[in-house]
């Protein structure tokens, strides 16, 4: 089982800097928990700030992390240009962006790179688009809304029928979208790989969280 933590600073209380904060503590607590990805989707940063962020957040996860063996990966959402130059994982793709292939290309140019393979994720919200991301070899997808989606309450859900045909296509899949601990069986019943999510971790105890699903 395989969990992914996506953030949103602006759900945490306080001003700009005690969000920012909070965000840091979330991703290090993150880290100790052994949570297996982290998307930093703080999509309204400039692109400089945004570097910094995630030059912070990586040092976060690597102090917080177990001796020598970093398990948790941070992914940029969008921005490969950032990606690579704070030293992330990798990135995290919408729909409709950059392919895959591109996203390769792009690194391997990069003289700056930390790693030569990046992660590469891309959010999905019909098997059309599954099916693409898995003909551009993409290494997972997160698919939603499979619940619902607060953000968005127009966006009707998914369901599990439909997570279910996006788990057949070839591709690990991530699940998003009204995933708790209530129902987070059901998506891994339908064949998920793992769960995505921003309130599961950012308004409850990780530790505890993790803990729970992988009971």
């Amino acid at each position: 089982m395989l969990l992914y933590y996506i953030t949103d600073r602006k759900q945490f209380p306080g001003n700009e800097a005690a969000q920012r904060q909070s965000l840091l503590q979330k991703v290090a607590e993150a880290a100790r928990a052994g949570v297996d990805y982290i998307q930093l989707r703080e999509k309204d940063l400039p692109g400089r700030q945004l570097e910094q962020l995630a030059r912070d957040a990586l040092r976060a996860i690597e102090k917080h992390s177990a001796p020598n063996n970093r398990s948790t990966r941070l992914l940029i959402n969008s921005r490969t240009d950032i990606a690579i130059a704070a030293g992330c994982d990798g990135v995290h793709l919408p729909a409709n962006d950059l392919s895959p292939l591109e996203v390769k290309n792009i690194w391997q140019l990069a003289p700056e790179k930390k790693s030569n393979f990046p992660v590469i994720g891309i959010s999905c919200h019909s098997i059309e688009e599954v099916k693409r991301a898995a003909e551009d070899r993409a290494d997972f997808i997160v698919f939603a809304p499979v619940f619902e989606k607060k953000s968005y309450p127009a966006a009707g859900p998914t369901g599990l029928d439909t997570l279910h045909q996006a788990c057949g296509q070839g591709i690990s899949a991530f699940a998003l979208g009204g995933v708790t601990l209530k129902n987070a069986d059901q998506c891994f019943r339908a064949g998920a790989s793992g769960i995505a999510g921003i309130r599961l971790f950012q308004e409850n105890d990780v530790a505890e969280i993790v803990g729970k699903l992988r009971a």
